[in-house]
């Protein structure tokens, strides 16, 4: 597995920053070639299903993940989800810690991922890029208005 660790500030309260990493279907606004479709009914909660599918017409793959950890932030708190990736192509987890750091948030973004079929010489590989694409999804949920 490729562990991939990613931690930011933001001037945003604890509460707004939760809503924001938490809303799924958002990420794809800022992963490229993706779209994501929540297959369970709102709210998010333990057991929420979601599936990320990237790719380019009919080639592509799907990415399903489930909420099996879900704390969302009490007031002066700490949020935490855990989602398990379980697709035919990505495998491994994802953890995202919302606490309160002076006036505004800090995120720790943790992934450990696996591309299945591809050899362990590439983990390298896997870690810098997802570093630069989940990071560019936080930069840009935390951005939105």
């Amino acid at each position: 597995m490729a562990l991939i660790r990613i931690e930011r500030s933001s001037p945003l309260p604890v509460e707004e920053v939760w809503r924001r990493l938490t809303h799924w279907e958002r990420h794809a606004a800022h992963v490229p070639l993706t779209s994501i479709t929540v297959t369970t009914p709102p709210p998010t909660r333990l057991g929420t299903v979601f599936v990320a599918r990237t790719g380019l017409g009919p080639v592509g793959f799907d990415d399903p993940m489930e909420v099996v950890r879900w704390e969302p932030p009490a007031p002066g708190g700490t949020g935490r989800c855990r989602l398990e990736k379980r697709g035919t192509v990505v495998v491994g987890w994802a953890e995202i810690d919302v606490g309160a750091r002076d006036t505004g948030s800090r995120i720790v973004w943790r992934e450990d991922l696996r591309v299945r079929r591809l050899p362990r010489l590439f983990d390298g590989l896997t870690v810098r890029s997802g570093r630069l694409m989940f990071g560019r999804a936080i930069t840009g949920l935390l951005a939105e208005e």
